[in-house]
């Protein structure tokens, strides 16, 4: 609940991370992947689930934050883009049933609570058709038990026991904090 009420708050002005640019990391995807069905976890405003729309993906956005999913529907509108946005908990995605050829999660999921982490993972699972890409940006947390959100060693080995990896970027934000970029698909697939 402090979770949501924070978020919340933050979108009373303009959260660090709503730049209102796609990443090149995603527009680098879109490139190389046909359009087909994406879900967009964290979505915030819209930005990159809309930069998905223009390129011809059917996409769907959830957040948590009502005044961003307002935000959200209000810019597709205006871009005459046709996404459909819910305000959800990313952990209980119950009334979402497509399989979808993307899940792109930037900086949601290492703000999720290990417990939260399990049901979000296996509601990605579900939901990622056989071919699909999670494509997941998050920061990293070397040291378990640090009060900065992030990603640690046990996260990683947790979605890896649910999803294979094929991709993992290293980088440094411009905080100068540890992030990754990973790519994962269906286990079994390649």
């Amino acid at each position: 609940m402090l979770r949501k009420i924070r978020f919340t708050l933050l979108y009373f002005g303009k959260p660090r991370w709503d730049t209102g640019v796609s990443p090149p990391e995603l527009l680098d995807f879109i490139q190389n992947h046909p359009p087909g069905r994406a879900l967009d976890l964290g979505c915030g405003t819209g930005t990159n689930a809309i930069t998905l729309a223009r390129h011809g993906w059917q996409v769907t956005g959830v957040d948590f934050v009502s005044t961003a999913i307002h935000a959200a529907r209000c810019k597709a509108h205006q871009a005459g883009l046709q996404v459909e946005f819910f305000t959800g908990d990313v952990t209980r995605l119950d009334y979402i049933n497509f399989p979808y050829d993307l899940i792109l999660d930037i900086g949601c999921l290492h703000t999720l609570s290990p417990g939260q982490q399990v049901d979000y993972l296996l509601d990605v699972q579900r939901l990622l058709s056989p071919k699909g890409t999670y494509l997941l940006y998050a920061f990293i947390n070397p040291s378990p038990g640090s009060k900065m959100p992030g990603l640690t060693l046990t996260d990683l080995q947790n979605i890896e026991s649910v999803i294979q990896p094929i991709l993992r970027k290293d980088g440094i934000d411009h905080n100068q904090r540890q992030s990754a970029w990973l790519a994962y698909s269906k286990l079994g697939d390649s």
